[in-house]
């Protein structure tokens, strides 16, 4: 079985993410065959402008296929805990390229964002020109629950939204819907779920006429237009965000965190979530965002190679997995256990450099070839 499906129509490329079993959930596999796809049609005459969406009514794309990942450490462990597993190396080495291709793309590329977006999911859909939620549409970036960080771009997305948006929702994993989305700038479109029918036949009968990305636009604004965005609980935390801005450690958000008097049932599951979290994730998430403020899309994804390979050889990636999906006891031993039994030399650790700037595998990104 296929696990990217392609059709052309009207000069549309469609790709489907053909794991409904998984939620869509990104494999290796299915990212090099995305890969081979989007390589393809980039200058093939008979594409103008592509279309992406999950297979079924539940996920566009659940994120990354983790317990792959899980396994590879596993058996790595065994021989040699100090190098990388292949597999995990493989898998993001070729997801960033995947994601870097769809921010960089000189077409069109409309992602029909609908149900669950999580993850590897928010890294297909981020960077594309034309994003589409509805009123299904479930994303978060809910990486410190696995001993792992908001990657696939979160460096350079988050540090994007207003306010101190970007560094709460890195730390707390908080759930957003699609009117927060299109409060935060993670979508462009707003429309109903019913309406993708419309939409493809639209596109099916659209004149291109070399104006594409105007093309496009202008259908998307016109079938949203006919749905009212609801109230976004983001934005209606807005003074509760602005506590964060400014913030210049750890401690100091977690202390504004806690003692917030007004929590609510938005707040809870991120304290929760934070609470519950890696505390070597809560460190490098604040880091990693503070720190890669002003690097270059290219130089984020360098950076986020390096600081995933160096989860896979870290503790706490493969034990939160272990908790969360192996086992599924819900009850990860984080090493170190505490948020303050951290040292800066542990933190250093992650950010220390695999390979030096000529050896980097991605140093050739955003190059001519």
């Amino acid at each position: 079985m296929s696990l990217v499906l392609t059709e052309i129509k009207n000069k549309v490329g469609i790709i489907t993410l053909n794991s409904e079993k998984t939620l869509n959930s990104l494999s290796l596999e299915m990212i090099e065959e995305l890969k081979a796809v989007l390589e393809d049609w980039k200058t093939a005459d008979e594409v103008v402008c592509l279309f992406i969406q999950g297979a079924g009514e539940k996920a566009l794309c659940a994120g990354g296929d983790v317990r792959k990942l899980h396994d590879a450490i596993i058996e790595q462990q065994s021989v040699d805990e100090t190098k990388v597993p292949q597999l995990c190396f493989d898998f993001f080495f070729k997801e960033y390229q995947v994601d870097y291709a769809i921010h960089t793309y000189p077409k069109p590329i409309i992602v029909w964002g609908h149900g669950i977006v999580m993850g590897g999911g928010i890294g297909i859909m981020v960077g594309a020109s034309h994003r589409i939620v509805t009123e299904r549409s479930k994303l978060a970036m809910p990486e410190i629950t696995i001993g792992l960080y908001p990657d696939v771009g979160g460096t350079w997305f988050l540090n994007k939204m207003p306010s101190a948006y970007g560094i709460y929702l890195g730390l707390t994993g908080a759930r957003l819907d699609g009117a927060d989305c299109k409060f935060l700038g993670l979508a462009d479109y707003y429309v109903s779920s019913n309406s993708k029918e419309t939409l493809l036949n639209m596109l099916n009968q659209a004149q291109w006429n070399g104006n594409n990305h105007q093309t496009v636009s202008v259908i998307l604004e016109n079938i949203s237009k006919e749905t009212d965005i609801p109230e976004s609980q983001a934005q209606n935390h807005h003074l509760f965000i602005k506590n964060f801005e400014g913030v210049d450690s750890l401690e100091q958000f977690k202390e504004i965190l806690l003692q917030y008097p007004d929590k609510d049932e938005w707040i809870n599951p991120g304290i929760k979530s934070f609470e519950a979290g890696s505390p070597s994730s809560a460190h490098i998430i604040f880091r990693q965002l503070k720190e890669g403020k002003n690097l270059s899309l290219e130089e984020v994804f360098q950076s986020e190679l390096n600081l995933s390979c160096q989860c896979c050889i870290h503790p706490d990636f493969a034990e939160g997995v272990r908790a969360l999906l192996v086992d599924k006891d819900q009850s990860p031993k984080w090493q170190p256990v505490t948020l303050n039994d951290i040292t800066k030399e542990w933190v250093d650790s992650y950010f220390t450099p695999l390979w030096s700037g000529e050896e980097h595998p991605l140093k050739n990104l955003g190059k001519k070839d």
